[in-house]
């Protein structure tokens, strides 16, 4: 019997054979650290369901981007918590809030990082909802005026990107227009162009202190069942300004920043949300996994699947094992 010709293992027997035909090479450039910002001083308070994740006051905040910057993370993306919350979230605009002190300090510091930052209102909001209420009904059109609002004081504080997580219609529209007339044209947006009401937030809440108050983000995240959905949002929110969109969560919509990575020629992110993280680590501290190896698969296979950018909160692990190989 002839052997076939072509023996797809000969470029499969070493380590140098294997990394010099990879198609898919992880590197720290395309990483984005999610920080929680509080008020406060001197405060850092870790996540009970996130380990290693911590609410930090805007000086602690510094610290750790230093250490971020220094592992050769290039971006870090700013959540807020407030003192106070009211129905309409109006500490989101403030320019003394935790999220605003935070740019601030950073920028004082020098530190070289792109500061991107989570424009919503779910943390602010004493009702835990992303926009205005009334009747029991999310409110769309009130709701982007005053995220455009708080998308405007986190870049007058100095903010390189904001992003805006709401999914409210029109709000990548509202945000540029704002940016626009106040002279931050400059100021890329990166939409949550694709936010599935997922079940993989969980986490996230405790660290955000942002879980509804009561029934659930049905009604403007998007719903999971669905695929060309997603395309069509992408596609507005590019008309609409948005200069980077992203899918979220990752690992359950592959298939979803695959398509939309084939569909549109723009830059892609994806967020591997807090409970794609917290299992991980739950696996990994009960000895079932090789938690370094699980990661990077993680990592790559969100890359291969077409997202040049990735939040995650492994971003410092996975940026010291890279520098280890």
């Amino acid at each position: 019997m002839t052997f076939p010709t072509h023996r797809p293992r000969r470029l499969r027997r070493t380590e140098r054979l294997r990394g010099l035909v990879r198609e898919t090479r992880l590197s720290t450039s395309g990483l984005v650290y999610p920080m929680f910002a509080c008020p406060g001083n001197n405060v850092r308070t870790e996540v009970s369901s996130m380990p290693g994740v911590f609410q930090q006051s805007p000086d602690q905040i510094v610290e750790e981007c230093r250490e971020v910057a220094g592992l050769g993370i290039p971006a870090v993306i700013l959540f807020g918590l407030p003192e106070k919350k009211d129905e309409t979230g109006s500490e989101a605009a403030s320019p003394t809030a935790a999220v605003q002190r935070s740019i601030e300090a950073i920028r004082k510091a020098k530190l070289d990082l792109v500061v991107i930052t989570d424009v919503c209102l779910c943390e602010y909001t004493s009702h835990g909802h992303c926009g205005v209420i009334k009747d029991g009904e999310v409110l769309n059109d009130p709701s982007i005026a005053l995220l455009a609002d708080a998308a405007l004081s986190h870049v007058r504080a100095g903010a390189d990107v904001v992003a805006p997580s709401d999914m409210m219609d029109g709000r990548v529209a509202a945000i540029r227009q704002k940016l626009d007339e106040n002279k931050f044209s400059d100021v890329a947006i990166l939409s949550y162009a694709a936010k599935y009401c997922s079940a993989f937030y969980g986490p996230f809440r405790e660290a955000a202190q942002s879980t509804p108050q009561f029934g659930d983000r049905r009604s403007y995240q998007m719903d999971p069942a669905n695929a060309r959905e997603a395309l069509r949002e992408v596609e507005l929110d590019l008309e609409e300004g948005a200069d980077i969109i992203m899918v979220k969560p990752a690992l359950p919509y592959l298939d979803i920043i695959a398509r939309v990575r084939e569909r549109f020629d723009v830059p892609v992110a994806a967020y591997n949300v807090s409970a794609e993280y917290s299992m991980v680590k739950a696996a990994a501290r009960n000895g079932w996994i090789d938690e370094q190896r699980i990661v990077l698969e993680i990592m790559t296979s969100i890359q291969r699947a077409g997202a040049s950018t990735v939040l995650t909160y492994h971003a410092k692990d996975v940026a010291r094992w890279l520098g280890k190989c």
